[in-house]
């Protein structure tokens, strides 16, 4: 898990870890080769959903396997975004 920021220990010293560091996700052997497997497929791709502490104080993260927008959903939200903005600048210039 590269560029998650976890606030290091305040009552720490010098040998606390650094709050960028890449961070190792502790799965079984199984869990791995299924996410690898999985996102092997062109377009799909790890995403953290949420993170929290447990009550030991251990992060405990959530990940899916999402799939990235095709050529043709990209073009749709385009054009949709378009007509929105369109429609906020004829409704600002009316006023």
């Amino acid at each position: 898990l590269y560029d998650l920021h976890i606030k290091p220990y305040e009552f720490g010293n010098q040998f606390n870890h650094d709050p960028r560091r890449p961070r190792k996700l502790l799965l079984h052997a199984g869990e791995i080769k299924k996410l690898h497997s999985q996102t092997a497929i062109k377009g799909k791709t790890l995403v953290p959903l949420s993170i929290y502490f447990n009550r030991r104080g251990k992060a405990k993260l959530e990940i899916a396997v999402c799939q990235g927008k095709s050529l043709t959903d990209k073009r749709d939200s385009l054009r949709q975004k378009a007509t929105e903005m369109e429609t906020c600048r004829a409704l600002s210039q009316r006023d």
